[in-house]
């Protein structure tokens, strides 16, 4: 199970709750003729309810990886990588033997405080929400919908990228104005909402359904142009579905079993108050967890 490892030849600049970023520690370094690229890697932690658990899940930060650069492959749009990362290219040859599996270098982006996340399906603090008001993130929606529905198109819900050690929050259009501009807010919305529409229609061509995803973009300072970053489209960063199980499923649970870490958020939900140290994640919960991330892997890139 991977740590925070810090391979040789890089420094440490910043962790969060899964990924680790990394830069060259000589300042002449020219990674794969990228210059001064950085080093994101995925590690294995796993995080619920703001606390990151312990143990992690064996080979999910290989999972989040080789899924993000699948969907950078197949996906149109400016990314944050510095070179092809497939077996035998600059970026792959580039990556240290030691995290190889799970890393990407990219680029030094201006990146916007704002999660660009997109809702194809009423699902999760969306149904609350619907349940009370009508509406998801202040967005009205029609009335009789049920938990699990398809929205009649999908709605561009973003949110504010707390700093580090607060909670990220839920904001309207004209709140992404005020932060980073008329221009730059309706360009991220236009191609979070065309990215999901795209992705949407692979993942259903799988035998799944992207029910709702978020991501991050940012500025690249040399071309000029918004690109996508971080991760993309993975388990962690979007809530996916089996399309035959949401069709015949007979209760929620059924039809929106999520191809997630929700299996750890169940199970600590019913044996955990949320006070104090959390619990030691058991080994059924950390086998069934790892083979759901595994299964959703191999069912999109097959």
């Amino acid at each position: 199970m991977s740590t925070n490892l810090t391979p040789a030849g890089w420094n440490h600049l910043y962790s969060g709750k899964v990924r680790d970023l990394f830069e060259p520690a000589s300042p002449s370094t020219d990674v794969a003729g990228a210059g001064d690229a950085m080093l994101l890697v995925a590690s294995d932690r796993v995080s619920a309810y703001d606390y990151v658990l312990s143990p992690g899940i064996p080979g999910k930060g290989e999972v989040l990886t080789r899924l993000s650069l699948w969907w950078f492959d197949n996906l149109d749009v400016p990314n944050h990588l510095v070179a092809s990362h497939a077996p035998g290219e600059a970026g792959h040859a580039a990556l240290p033997a030691e995290v190889a599996d799970r890393a990407m270098l990219v680029k030094k982006l201006d990146m916007f405080p704002v999660e660009a996340v997109v809702r194809g399906y009423l699902t999760g603090s969306g149904w609350k929400e619907y349940q009370q008001n009508g509406t998801v993130c202040g967005i009205p929606l029609a009335d009789g919908l049920q938990n699990g529905d398809r929205l009649p198109e999908p709605i561009y819900t973003p949110a504010w990228k707390a700093p580090m050690g607060e909670h990220d929050e839920n904001i309207s259009f004209e709140r992404t104005v005020e932060l980073i501009g008329g221009d730059d807010a309706a360009a991220v919305r236009d191609l979070a909402l065309s990215i999901y529409t795209k992705a949407a229609a692979i993942a259903e061509a799988k035998g799944l359904i992207l029910a709702d995803t978020k991501f991050e973009f940012g500025r690249d300072p040399d071309s000029g142009d918004i690109a996508l970053a971080d991760e993309v489209l993975t388990p962690d960063s979007s809530r996916y579905w089996d399309a035959q199980a949401w069709t015949t499923g007979e209760t929620p649970d059924q039809r929106m079993a999520s191809f997630d870490k929700q299996i750890v958020r169940d199970w600590l939900t019913q044996i955990w108050d949320m006070t104090g140290t959390p619990p030691e994640l058991p080994a059924d919960i950390i086998e069934r967890t790892s083979h759901r991330y595994r299964e959703l892997l191999e069912r999109m890139t097959r």
